[in-house]
């Protein structure tokens, strides 16, 4: 697979020889390189330079080496630097853990905005993740799903970046809504061959009408993607049979002017429904998409729609607000240039809201419908629906925002929280001596502008209270985790937690958590991972046995692996296992109750069971608990009369009881669970347990 990747890599890319060498250093066998390779494709397609691949490169190497990728940093130019550092302030959205989520995603969108391409490669491995997943779904992978569908997908679509919007919206309409997705898949009409044959017979039809144009033109056809008509159902109440545009051919032309001769001539051979002839030419799609549609009753007697575009406009539909470095197309600014200053406009606040604010926000920002209010002037805004004159205010000034006291409303006096309407002429009414912007406010405002504006506020005047309150909230929410975390540690975590916010100082995330625009859960779930990942190092290095797994257990049907035995949980022949893929170091088996587990990266865990009648001995711990001071002979002469090898044997006292632990080799589980009723019928003893 590596030799495949690079040959890709190769066939889409001109490296000078010293990207060469650096390309075959970092293209390594941990990445995960299928999904490597359809980044890859992505790229291409979108017509990505080196800089692109070469600091996406790296960082595929820094998530599998860690530290190991620092070596190579100035091997990179510096674009090549600068987008690899991009690429490190995100992380992967389908890990995401539930304690960080918002905040994880408010941070990933702060990052995409810097650069567009990063959106791109994102979304590509948004997409490649997304179609790997299967049903039956775990909760995790569900919520992953979830929020593909409820923030990329519509995201997706605001840029104009349709094929991605198709992708996922397919994807997770078939995970989320199963049975849905079958029955449309299942019904008649969506028959693709019967479909198929009927567009053949239209596409013979338009080829004659662009050669008597003498247009050099190119006509596509597909069948409507399922969520596309699942949704149109649900909206408009509909049968399927009412669906018009289930089947649509599109005719790409070179001029607007041919664009419309080709509609006429389709009308004088097809008649059109009325209705559902719409000129997005003359009147664009907010995302700024452009193109005529017609539906015409088609030979069969039933609807088909067709879309009529110049190659341009199509390349905008396809790739959106990346179409204009993609076919390096000339000029200064466009409405997809637009759209994506609106998007960073809204994210350069992110950083003064919480993360569930920010994601709420953001929907209504970004996905919501809009109104247009203008000021006595005659200047005009673009707000989310149900704003107030709060987020009037604030969308001119800051200032004019903090000293807002009222505001006047197409000539007549209301009160700030007001909402406005499509189409008002607002003017603000402010006092210079008003002491600034109540926290109630931030219960009224719609934009993220304006939330993030009084945030600031609060934040720049209450600075120190901010520290010492969110230090408190900081610290009674670890004691609350029940860490066994050293003072060492701690401080060592939160500059690592710090930096990766794109603060300096631990106190800068105290001010933060004290101010409200930084979740203490956040912080701690960060923190928890982190001394989790920590832990998991140690799980996997403490073994007790390495050997060739020949007679012994099965991983995933294969007794031919390296294996371990994990020395946390020491699993013996009758145990539920499962095994864990080392880094370069064969299998390790847990049992599969084993509480190490929750430590390491679950990707990793892969199905094992035992091979029977394998012969293979195993060590087990019984932990043997005495309220008698005198016990410890008879229970030595139990642990020896057992027909079983005693491998170890030590008692200790702890507070009013003795504790034993006896270690022995055994055949299987049965062994231990007859050991252990032994134990548990002898006078004194309170508990018998196998340790872990």
């Amino acid at each position: 697979m590596r030799e495949k990747v690079i040959d890709n890599i190769k066939s889409h890319f001109k490296l000078s020889p010293h990207e060469n060498k650096l390309m075959n250093s970092l293209v390594v066998e941990d990445i995960n390189l299928d999904r490597l390779n359809h980044v890859i494709d992505i790229m291409a397609e979108y017509r990505m330079q080196n800089e692109v691949l070469m600091g996406y490169l790296l960082f595929q190497f820094y998530k599998v080496r860690g530290k190991e990728a620092e070596d190579y940093i100035d091997e990179l130019s510096p674009s090549q630097q600068k987008l690899y550092e991009t690429f490190k302030l995100l992380r992967n959205v389908n890990t995401i853990s539930k304690s960080g989520e918002a905040e994880d995603i408010k941070r990933m969108f702060v990052a995409i905005c810097q650069d567009m391409r990063v959106v791109i490669i994102k979304f590509a491995t948004i997409d490649y993740d997304l179609s790997r997943i299967t049903l039956p779904m775990e909760e995790e992978t569900r919520k992953f799903v979830k929020m593909v569908a409820d923030i990329f997908s519509p995201l997706a679509e605001s840029l104009g970046l349709s094929k991605f919007k198709s992708s996922f919206e397919e994807n997770t309409f078939k995970l989320l809504e199963p049975v849905a997705y079958n029955e449309l898949k299942n019904n008649a009409l969506m028959k693709t061959d019967d479909n198929m044959r009927q567009m053949q017979i239209v596409e013979k039809k338009l080829i004659k009408i662009l050669n008597e144009l003498g247009i050099e033109g190119e006509i596509q056809k597909r069948q409507k993607h399922f969520y596309s008509v699942y949704k149109k159902l649900q909206k408009k109440n509909i049968t399927l049979g009412k669906v018009y545009d289930l089947l649509a051919m599109r005719v790409l032309v070179p001029s607007v002017e041919d664009c419309y001769s080709v509609l006429g001539k389709i009308h004088a051979i097809y008649k059109p429904i009325p209705e559902r002839v719409k000129d997005y030419i003359a009147n664009p799609k907010p995302n700024g998409y452009q193109s005529l549609h017609t539906t015409i009753i088609a030979d069969n007697n039933r609807p088909l729609e067709i879309q009529i575009r110049t190659f341009e406009m199509h390349r905008h539909a396809e790739y959106g607000i990346a179409a204009h470095w993609i076919y390096k197309e000339r000029r200064k600014s466009n409405k997809f240039d637009a759209k994506f200053a609106r998007f960073k406009e809204i994210l350069e606040h992110a950083d003064e809201l919480p993360p569930e604010e920010f994601l709420a926000t953001l929907k209504s920002d970004l996905y919501g419908e809009s109104i247009f209010v203008q000021t006595p002037k005659g200047k005009v805004l673009e707000l989310p629906v149900h704003s107030t004159v709060i987020d009037f205010a604030y969308a001119i000034h800051s200032e004019i925002g903090n000293k807002c006291v009222g505001g006047k409303i197409n000539g007549k006096l209301f009160p700030i929280t007001t909402e406005l309407n499509n189409g008002d002429t607002v003017e603000i009414i402010t006092n210079q001596n008003s002491k600034g912007p109540s926290r109630d406010w931030l219960k009224h405002v719609k934009t993220s502008s304006a939330r993030s504006k009084i945030r600031s506020f609060f934040k720049s005047e209450f600075k120190e209270e901010n520290t010492r309150i969110g230090k408190n909230i900081f610290e009674q929410a670890l004691k609350a985790k029940n860490l066994n975390i050293t003072k060492a540690e701690k401080e060592k975590y939160l500059n690592e937690i710090a930096s990766s916010f794109m603060m300096e100082t631990p106190e800068m995330l105290y001010a933060e958590i004290g101010g409200g625009t930084l979740q203490a859960s956040s912080v701690i779930g960060r923190l928890t991972n982190l001394y989790y990942k920590e832990k998991a190092k140690e799980v996997t290095e403490k073994v007790i046995e390495v050997k060739k797994n020949k007679d012994g257990v099965l991983i995933d049907g294969d007794s031919g692996l390296l294996i371990r035995f994990a020395g946390c949980c020491s699993p013996v022949m009758g145990d539920d296992i499962i095994g864990y893929i080392s880094r370069g170091r064969g299998v390790t088996i847990h049992r599969k109750e084993c509480p190490n587990l929750k430590y390491l990266e679950s990707e990793r865990l892969i199905s094992a069971k035992w091979e029977q009648n394998s012969g293979s001995k195993f060590l087990a711990i019984i932990k043997v608990i005495s309220n008698d001071d005198k016990a410890g002979d008879y229970i030595n002469n139990v642990a020896r009369n057992l027909k079983l090898s005693l491998k170890g044997f030590s008692s200790k006292k702890v507070k009013n009881d003795l504790v034993f632990d006896i270690i022995l080799e055994v055949n299987d589980k049965s062994e231990i669970d007859s050991a252990i009723r032994t134990f548990e019928s002898v006078k004194g003893v309170e508990k018998v347990y196998r340790s872990e």
